[in-house]
């Protein structure tokens, strides 16, 4: 029997299967290899894998990275990074101490491998997409199963086949491509799907280029986004010092796709999101001239060597204009190394930008916001309102092309008006792994390690089970597009991350300022709070806490037009029921402050996930689409009270 020609994807899934049959089943569970996890995320991550009582990982690879709150106003960042080294020291775990890179860079550096499963409590984990790996975003809670040896469990997906063909011209990169799909398939209806590169022109694209394009795959709401494995692939991780790592994975000739969409390089133009979404995707000539205030160049999108290495070149012997700042965050020390070594540092300094720690920072509100009303253009992947840390400002996603040509002039600048020559992928990269720490003991651990923990660590909170009936509380209601970043705020706020009672307090912060205090009000009298929301509700980062402290302030249900994959998954995990309406027109039947009667809701999550909800405006039916293990999650209550 001939055997079946399988695209990328499915040869990966296929190995890592163990549970569920792609041809029949909605929902299958794969093992991960390895996983990751980030300071702002990973508190909650491990103390979650600590009530697990497992004395170690049992992935081939779990990794801690400190890139996220870096800043250190107060005790609590500096505490929490305590406790994840004592954590990874115990368990098992590789260590990447703060200051060493972002993670997302530096696991592509030195860890992604072709043909494996990571798994990251960071939603732009599908980074390591560019080196041929299943890599997923995912809660936290999820990624201390993962570590624990569970499964984790996906829709079983379709696959669209991005087929890439030409090259592209000089000052177009990898960042137009990925805003040229963005704007062909937008950030909402991709739940479900993974994109999967192909066609001849992927040969053209180097890994880190490869990588832009799978980071950003997360703003379209996709599982993940994968290349294959193949000659650059190999070249780069031999670069690396990691040829031995190398597999060789393309789709077979004849293998099948649900969809197919076709890129022409030769003919993409430089892009860029306008405010307020990545899915806002307009051309840079048709914004060229808009005066720009604030530059922001490097995260986990656009911070390799590749990337800052062409902002140099671009600046060399020139200086940025009087009245713009630009701040550079390169994405490892590799990357700083290699800079230091060829002369681009003193470039970058002498034409005036300003180097920053190599972290998250400015992606997330934590430094460099801009002024009132600025315009900043940046070359990472998310422009939210408000994510900036100024709710004011209007940011743009550039790529570095367009950040460095604008840069001159401080206006809006085509990048393709005098190009510079292609920064050729390095024959061999210096190799410096001294702040990985834990190296030898990872998956053993350290008997008798013991962990260190802060005044900001609090015990983690279970969700109790799902009551027969509930008579409840539209607490909000909010519209189409909220992020998580709505829901849990980052920037000044993301310090309490470890302390649930206090973050809890930031819930809805920028929607309703109130919600906390309503909430513990309605919590008092019994009553069930019940959120309402329009389309891709939960978009953007995976921060659990986006379920998790609004399962501590006693909200049972989300009822939506539609919510997205990743804060769909964490809202199961926390015992948070996610309905969305049968009709989306009863959306209009709700209003904040509604009371609502959700009778028999427990028989209808074990059951077909129908109900009837009561309210003042008449009745309207809801549904939740569940797979028999989210069933069982919530009718327990939770993950952890499921355990």
């Amino acid at each position: 029997m001939k055997a079946k020609q399988m695209n990328v994807v499915e040869k990966i899934l296929s190995a890592h299967l163990v549970e569920g049959d792609p041809a029949k089943d909605p929902e299958l569970g794969i093992r991960i290899d390895q996983t990751l996890t980030q300071d702002a995320t990973g508190t909650m991550a491990y103390l979650q894998f600590e009530s697990m009582g497992v004395p170690r990982v049992k992935t081939d690879l779990s990794v801690s990275y400190v890139d996220h709150n870096t800043v250190q106003i107060g005790f609590e960042n500096a505490d929490d990074h305590d406790f994840l080294q004592s954590v990874a020291k115990k368990y098992g775990i590789v260590y990447s101490k703060c200051g060493n890179g972002i993670c997302h860079q530096l696991h592509l550096e030195r860890f992604g491998k072709p043909g494996t499963t990571l798994l990251g409590s960071d939603s732009h984990t599908p980074t390591g997409g560019g080196v041929g790996q299943i890599a997923i975003g995912a809660g936290g809670i999820d990624i201390a199963v993962a570590m624990a040896g569970g499964a984790f469990h996906i829709p079983t997906p379709k696959v669209r086949a991005i087929v890439l063909k030409g090259k592209l011209r000089k000052g177009v990169s990898a960042k137009d491509v990925i805003l040229k799909v963005l704007e062909k398939f937008g950030t909402k209806g991709n739940v479900g799907w993974i994109f999967e590169y192909t066609g001849p022109g992927v040969a053209t694209l180097d890994v880190p280029s490869r990588a832009t394009i799978a980071n950003m795959g997360a703003e379209l709401g996709v599982t993940t986004s994968v290349f294959p494995s193949d000659a650059v692939t190999k070249q780069f991780l031999a670069a690396q010092g990691r040829a031995k790592d190398f597999v060789k994975i393309v789709a077979d000739k004849g293998a099948k796709y649900d969809d197919t969409f076709t890129v022409d390089l030769s003919k993409v133009e430089p892009m860029m999101a306008a405010p307020h979404s990545p899915g806002n995707v307009v051309t840079v000539k048709s914004k060229k001239g808009l005066k720009v205030n604030q530059i922001m160049i490097g995260s986990c999108t656009n911070s390799s060597y590749r990337d800052i290495r062409t902002v140099a070149l671009y600046l060399k012997g020139k200086h940025v204009a009087d009245d713009v700042e630009v701040g550079i965050a390169c994405g490892s020390r590799q990357v700083i190394n290699m800079l230091a070594k060829d002369g681009s540092l003193a470039i970058l300094h002498a034409a005036g930008c300003r180097m920053l720690e190599n972290a998250c920072g400015f992606c997330i509100g934590a430094h460099m916001s801009p002024r009132t009303g600025a315009v900043s253009l940046r070359t990472n992947n998310r422009n939210f309102e408000g994510r900036s840390g100024t709710k004011s400002a209007q940011v743009y996603l550039v790529s570095p092309e367009t950040a460095a040509a604008s840069a001159l002039t401080g206006k809006v600048e085509l990048p393709t008006k005098n190009p510079v020559a292609a920064v050729p992928s390095p024959k061999k990269f210096p190799i410096d792994d001294a702040m990985f720490l834990y190296r030898a003991t990872a998956g053993k651990g350290v008997k008798g390690a013991e962990i260190v923990r802060g005044p900001n660590i609090a015990p983690v909170p279970k969700g109790e089970p799902l009551a027969k009936d509930l008579k409840g509380v539209a607490a909000i209601k909010v519209g189409d597009k909220i992020t998580t970043d709505h829901i849990m705020p980052a920037g000044a706020r993301l310090k309490f991350r470890s302390n649930i009672p206090q973050y809890a307090k930031f819930v809805f912060e920028p929607c309703d300022p109130k919600f906390h205090d309503n909430c513990l009000a309605n919590k008092e009298k019994g009553l069930a709070n019940v959120i309402i929301a329009g389309e891709s509700y939960g978009q953007g980062s995976s921060r659990e806490h986006a379920a998790l402290c609004p399962m501590y302030l006693g909200v049972k249900a989300v009822i939506a037009k539609s919510i997205e994959r990743i804060h769909r998954a964490n809202l199961v995990n926390f015992g948070i029921v996610p309905f969305f309406f049968e009709n989306p027109k009863d959306y209009d039947k709700v209003a904040a402050g509604d009371a609502l009667e959700l009778k028999g809701i427990r028989d209808a999550v074990a059951g077909d996930g129908v109900l009837e909800v009561k309210g003042p405006k008449g009745t309207f039916r809801v549904k939740a689409a569940l797979s028999d293990r989210e069933k069982h999650l919530l009718l327990c209550g939770g993950l952890l009270a499921s355990l």
